[in-house]
C-alpha cells in the first residue's frame, strides 16, 4: 500500500489546513483530558497513582488518534485499509492484553470500593491453602502482600476480586483462643479456676479492655476441665499477644498450684493415645 492509494490525487489547500488543525485540535484535547483524568483520579478516594497515569495515558493516545483519524478524513484518504489494519491490531491486542486489561479493571473496583487497604492484614485462598499477610501496595495488576515469615506475594487483582477475601483487619481488632487442659482434684472450684484464668488475660499487654476475655467450657470429663479462652485484640499483633497470654496464664496456674497445660493452638488427633490431660 502507497501514499498513491491512500490519498486522491487534487488536494486543495483547506483540505491540508483543515487536516493539520485537526491533528493540532486533537493533541489539545488529549492534553487537556489527561489533566483532567488526574485530578478525577485524585479526588476519587481509593486510586493509585499507577492507575490514574495508566488511564491519563490511554485517555490522551485514544484522543490523539482520533485527531489524526479526522485530519485523514480531511485529507481524502481511504480508510478502509487502515480500518482493517487497526481491527486486526485491536484484536491481537485485545487477546495479548486481556489478562492485563481484566486485572486492571478488577483493581480499579478494588480501590474504589476500598474493600483492602494498604496496611492491613487479608487473607487469601492459594495453591497450598490460604495466604495471609499485610497489603503493601496495590497497583494496576495485583495487590502486594507481605507474610509474617518474611514473604513477598504478588495476589493478581482479578482473583482477588473473583475469590474469598477474608479481611482481618476492617473490624479493628481480632479474637483469637487458647486452650487450656487443667487436671480436676477435690480442692479446685471451676468458677474459681476461670476467674483466675479471666484476671491473668487481661493483665497481658494487648489484650483489649473493651471486650473482656471469656472462657469457654469445651469438655468436662471425670480427669480434666477442658477450657476455651477468648480474646480480643489488635488485628497485626495476634502473635506477641497470644504469646503474652499463654505465657501469663500458665504462670498463674502454676501460682495457684494447678495443673494444668495450655496452648495457643489445637493441633490434629494424635496417633498415640493423649496425656492424661
Amino acid at each position: 500500500m502507497t501514499l498513491g492509494d491512500l490519498f486522491p490525487d487534487g488536494l486543495s489547500a483547506w483540505q491540508i489546513v483543515l487536516a493539520i488543525v485537526s491533528v493540532l485540535i486533537g493533541w489539545l484535547l488529549s492534553r487537556f483530558a489527561r489533566k483532567g483524568v488526574l485530578k478525577l483520579a485524585a479526588r476519587t478516594p481509593g486510586i493509585s497513582d499507577s492507575v490514574s497515569q495508566l488511564a491519563a495515558r490511554f485517555t490522551q493516545y485514544a484522543l490523539l488518534l482520533v485527531g489524526i483519524g479526522v485530519g485523514l478524513a480531511f485529507l481524502g484518504a481511504n480508510v478502509q485499509p487502515l480500518l482493517a489494519m487497526t481491527a486486526i491490531a485491536v484484536v491481537v491486542l485485545i487477546l495479548v492484553l486481556r489478562g492485563v486489561a481484566d486485572n486492571f479493571a478488577a483493581g480499579v473496583l478494588i480501590q474504589s470500593r476500598q474493600s483492602v487497604k494498604i496496611g492491613e492484614e487479608i487473607g487469601i485462598e492459594g495453591p497450598d491453602g490460604v495466604i495471609r499477610g499485610t497489603v503493601q501496595e496495590l497497583n494496576g495488576r495485583s495487590v502486594i502482600l507481605t507474610t509474617v515469615d518474611g514473604l513477598t506475594v504478588h495476589v493478581p487483582n482479578a482473583a482477588l476480586l473473583t475469590g474469598v477475601l477474608v479481611n482481618d483487619s476492617r473490624h479493628g481488632a481480632r479474637r483469637s483462643d487458647v486452650d487450656i487442659r487443667i487436671a480436676r482434684s477435690a480442692e479446685l472450684d471451676l468458677d474459681d479456676v476461670i476467674t483466675a484464668i479471666t484476671a491473668a488475660a487481661g493483665d497481658v499487654d494487648g489484650v483489649h479492655a473493651r471486650e473482656h476475655p471469656n472462657v469457654r467450657i469445651a469438655a468436662i470429663s471425670p480427669e480434666r476441665w477442658a477450657l476455651t479462652l477468648q480474646i480480643w485484640h489488635h488485628p497485626l499483633h495476634g502473635s506477641a499477644v497470644i504469646s503474652g497470654t499463654v505465657r501469663g496464664v500458665a504462670e498463674a496456674l502454676e501460682t495457684a498450684g494447678v495443673r494444668a497445660v495450655v496452648v495457643s493452638e489445637q493441633g490434629p488427633p494424635p496417633l498415640v493415645p493423649p496425656e492424661p490431660f
